[in-house]
């Protein structure tokens, strides 16, 4: 593969110094393994602390082709943020209702209509019930949010991992002293 790609290298460099010849442009000399490239676990942070998928989008676009694979999590990501703030405002909503339904049972005596069917004991139920459960998506958006700026620090970390496909283990018998025998592990990473 090596070879293959010095002869694809050589190659167009001739090529490249055959069109230098009839023009006066010089043609800038990329370099293939370039690995001062830093890719910024900060900067992931910050961009999915800031909008929320932004750091798992960074992250995608670090990444080396063949490797792609952080797009997906961001609508996924706008799915718990918005699921969990449809329940936070339609308990925080119903909450209210019956609390201004049990005032109004204090109030005057009578409920609505629409709560008739409930005593006060339920009616003070069913406000505890959704309080509880608005706290609940509280908790579930604010855990949503903070798993995503994890995630996008965390896959940070590993867009420039590498592991090559030359990855070796090898297991030998070995005598530790003469009379124990023992396993030794060999790793070998190329």
């Amino acid at each position: 593969m090596k070879v293959l790609l010095l002869f694809i290298t050589l190659l167009s460099s001739v090529s490249f110094a055959q069109q230098d010849m009839n023009t006066e442009e010089e043609i800038p000399v990329v370099n293939v393994d370039d690995t001062s490239y830093h890719h910024s676990v900060k900067k992931a942070f910050i961009y999915s602390a800031i909008i929320p998928g932004t750091g798992q989008i960074y992250n995608h676009i670090a990444m080396p082709k063949g490797k792609k694979k952080a797009f997906w999590k961001v609508p996924l990501i706008y799915a718990g943020l918005g699921v969990t703030t449809y329940f936070l405002v339609s308990k925080q909503a119903k909450q209210k209702e019956f609390r201004a339904e049990y005032q109004l049972r204090l109030d005057t005596g009578a409920g609505s209509t629409k709560w008739s069917a409930y005593d006060d004991a339920g009616i003070l139920t069913l406000y505890q019930d959704n309080l509880k459960w608005r706290d609940m998506s509280i908790l579930a958006l604010g855990l949503v949010y903070i798993l995503q700026v994890a995630d996008a620090g965390v896959e940070a970390h590993f867009v420039n991992f590498d592991v090559s496909e030359d990855l070796s283990l090898k297991i030998d018998p070995v005598m530790l002293d003469f009379r124990t025998a023992g396993i030794r592990l060999a790793f070998s990473f190329h």
